[in-house]
């Protein structure tokens, strides 16, 4: 081999290792050697959560597009999106941070909006908050100290040095044995007894017309409350019409005018009574001056002497008669 050819291999390999190094690095930087022309929006985050460029973008788990570079904009994170081409995104779209598994790497979701007009190239797109995974693996790990605080103090009360709940609950029930076999054995009076049908829940429990009674006793009762609400019901009723001025209880209570025509008759009442008791006028007279009392008296003594001379006589002679001793 001559130095010519050695010399041609050499910058062969050079040329290889050059084009080697350009595909790692297209590979690396970009996402991918030979990616579809396309075109490219933008989102913001507070946070992008180890999103990085070359990270995909997806619709309903479908890869539609790069991360194509993230820098910070306006106080957020904003990551710029390479999407295909021939992928239509409405401009009311949202995307969201995305974890492919629980020790995958993130990924950027979009969830297309409903507008019929698509985002255009170099728009910003609305984002939707992510939960932090190390802010929910704080709070796990907060939740894992108060587990262990409590079952800690399960343990110290289970287990203490003076025997714990255990030994206390055996101690009450040890001091208490003596009432707890009396309360069992009443317990087991009473059931004998409602099982033999004494009493009134045993007569209830046994006994089909006892239980009978106690349903009629019900319904009589069911049917009293009925009455005395429909009496209550009517009785209101009288009392709005009451109320309102109807029927001659109301009118009496709410008319003026009926009320001042009974204050007048009770005033007329009044006043005849104290004329007869002062002896005014004709029935005045009569109850308390017996002059014509006596006059009464002595005309029906001549009216009956009158009487008894007429038995013998005719009609024309007992009217001549009676005037001669009238008059």
């Amino acid at each position: 081999m001559n130095n010519a050819q050695m010399t041609a291999r050499v910058g062969l390999f050079f040329i290889l290792g050059l084009a080697l190094l350009w595909v790692v690095f297209e590979s690396l930087g970009s996402g991918g050697l030979f990616q579809k022309k396309g075109y490219e929006i933008a989102t913001r985050f507070d946070n992008l959560q180890q999103l990085k460029t070359g990270d995909e973008v997806r619709i309903a788990g479908v890869k539609i597009g790069t991360i194509r570079t993230t820098r910070l904009a306006g106080g957020q994170a904003e990551a710029v999106l390479t999407i295909d081409k021939d992928v239509v995104i409405p401009d009311d779209s949202r995307a969201k941070i995305a974890l492919s598994g629980l020790l995958g790497s993130n990924y950027l979701a979009i969830t297309l909006g409903s507008s019929p007009t698509p985002a255009a190239p170099g728009a910003l797109i609305a984002s939707d908050p992510t939960a932090d995974l190390n802010a929910i693996l704080a709070q796990l790990d907060g939740l894992g100290s108060d587990l262990r605080g409590a079952l800690a103090g399960l343990s110290t009360a289970f287990g203490s040095e003076d025997g714990g709940l255990f030994k206390r609950l055996d101690e009450l029930v040890s001091q208490n044995s003596e009432n707890l076999s009396k309360t069992v054995a009443n317990l087991e009076a009473i059931t004998g007894k409602i099982k033999s049908g004494d009493g009134t829940i045993g007569r209830l429990v046994n006994d089909p017309g006892a239980y009978d009674e106690l349903v009629g006793a019900l319904a009589e009762f069911k049917k009293a409350s009925t009455q005395a609400a429909t009496f209550i019901a009517e009785a209101q009723g009288v009392i709005e019409e009451v109320k309102t001025g109807k029927g001659t209880l109301g009118t009496l209570i709410y008319d003026e005018k009926t009320g001042e025509d009974i204050k007048a008759t009770a005033a007329n009442l009044r006043s005849l009574s104290d004329k007869l008791n002062s002896g005014e006028g004709t029935f005045g007279k009569l109850l308390t001056d017996d002059t014509l009392y006596r006059d009464v008296q002595g005309l029906m003594k001549k009216a009956d002497c009158a009487l008894d001379g007429l038995s013998d006589q005719g009609p024309i002679t007992a009217v001549g008669v009676a005037a001669n001793a009238l008059f």
